[in-house]
């Protein structure tokens, strides 16, 4: 555990929502099961393996010091969460959690939830993702994009602030979308989003009628029951990328599965849409490192061929 003690001994003072230490890389043996991210103001520490409360007690002592150096008028606030079967769990450790509890991530503002589920409302590895997003609209004004899996709609938000003419956001989950039209609101954002909560492979006609796109954004979860299984599932939206897609548009393709490598991604792209080229990989947090970029987040960039001139 002294890999996650000597980050929390020499971490900054964090305004925004980010990753303070990530053991799953397997970075730092040892500490594979040790998460800790800050969601001003609380921390959330994460086990994905049983801990004894004196591992706990060990953590606070250092979270304590730690603070008092940073902002010794403000109090301690934070969360330990359990993910494994036999000792899941969600604990308030110190302080308070502001409800609602928003953060903030380069200028743009987001509705999470740290003390129920396992998803927060905003995933930290995919800070980059939505940097992209950020820039290509920027350089690209006036994009029509598809937001799939939208989940709380962070890439909608990113998108529309960056010059997007309109954001379809799609998912599941009404839930997610609702805090995603929450998150609109935290940003002043009062039109050019859409929320249809939908199975994506049952509403194809509604999609394809409002496209084409020249953004796509396919976020799903890696395995989901009865809603997404990528090894299966991810094949039936590629082969619709290609007709949703506007000329010299974008897809951006994100994979958080360690078990499927770059080449499940790329190998199915370049047999089912042949005529999408590959750009890029956009690269991961830097805290988010990983001894294998095979098992690490993948997210990668797909171009449309430009419009043939007769």
């Amino acid at each position: 555990m002294q890999a996650l003690l000597n980050a929390i001994a020499t971490m900054a003072l964090p305004t925004d929502a980010q990753r303070v230490f990530h053991g799953r890389g397997g970075m730092y043996p040892g500490c594979e099961h040790w998460v800790l991210d800050a969601f001003p103001p609380a921390f959330v520490l994460t086990s994905f393996q049983p801990v004894s409360e004196a591992e706990l007690a060990t953590v606070h002592d250092a979270l304590t010091q730690r603070w008092q150096q940073l902002a010794p008028d403000q109090p301690l606030n934070w969360v330990f969460q359990c993910r494994h079967d036999s000792q899941a769990e969600t604990r308030l450790m110190a302080g308070s959690v502001p409800e609602p509890h928003v953060v903030t991530e380069l200028g743009a503002r987001f509705r999470v939830h740290v003390l129920k589920g396992q998803n927060h409302g905003l995933f930290l590895d995919m800070a980059e993702g939505r940097r992209w997003v950020r820039e290509h609209v920027s350089a690209h004004p006036k994009l029509k994009v598809l937001n799939l899996f939208a989940y709380t709609s962070a890439f909608s938000v990113v998108a529309l602030q960056a010059g997007a003419k309109s954001v379809v956001n799609l998912d599941m989950s009404q839930g997610a979308l609702a805090i995603g039209q929450q998150n609109h609101q935290l940003n002043g954002i009062a039109t050019g989003a859409s929320f249809l909560a939908h199975d994506i492979f049952k509403t194809w006609g509604k999609i394809t009628r409002g496209g084409p796109y020249g953004l796509i954004i396919v976020d799903p979860p890696s395995y989901q029951k009865g809603s997404f299984v990528a090894t299966k599932d991810y094949a039936r939206l590629m082969r619709r990328l290609p007709e949703l897609l506007a000329p010299d548009g974008h897809a951006l393709l994100c994979l958080n599965a360690p078990e499927l490598g770059l080449a499940f991604l790329q190998d199915q792209m370049q047999e089912l849409a042949p005529e999408l080229s590959y750009v890029q990989r956009v690269a991961n947090p830097a805290v988010f490192a990983d001894v294998s970029d095979e098992r690490s987040l993948k997210v990668l960039v797909y171009k449309a061929p430009q419009l043939t001139r007769l």
